[in-house]
């Protein structure tokens, strides 16, 4: 049986629109990046691994889904394999700095993308001093 918070958090993808869904993403990626880099601290490889290649996966998710009809996503693409070759270095050589660097880069798309919807709901009107998605 699923537990209710377990039951909230897929309501919540289920319900939210593509930009919000692109933000948990960004959060998702940075939290599994977090959890490889202190499993790694603590030389616990196995589930590093296993939390490096979830973040992996987000990234690839993000390169597949770029609409290159946008001139943005030919400068996206790139930033988004650099990512995913730092991170998959970064595992293979359980060398933190190199993951670190993946996760500055990815925490600076993040704060971007929130900035921008922040910015699109002001545009609409629909800014609520900072509550909502971001």
């Amino acid at each position: 049986m699923v537990n209710a918070a377990e039951a909230y958090r897929r309501q919540q993808v289920l319900n939210a629109p593509p930009e919000q869904l692109t933000l948990m993403l960004y959060n998702g990626c940075l939290k599994f990046i977090d959890e490889g880099i202190q499993l790694i601290s603590e030389k616990r490889y196995e589930p590093a691994n296993v939390s490096l290649q979830k973040a992996q996966r987000i990234i690839s998710e993000f390169r597949l889904t770029l609409n290159m009809d946008y001139e943005i996503s030919h400068q996206l693409l790139p930033l988004y394999n650099y990512i995913y070759d730092r991170l998959v270095e970064g595992n293979i050589k359980a060398d933190t700095s190199i993951i670190d660097e993946a996760k500055g880069i990815v925490t600076e798309l993040r704060d971007a993308w929130a900035e921008a919807m922040k910015k699109a709901r002001a545009e609409k009107g629909d800014g609520k001093g900072g509550n909502g998605y971001a």
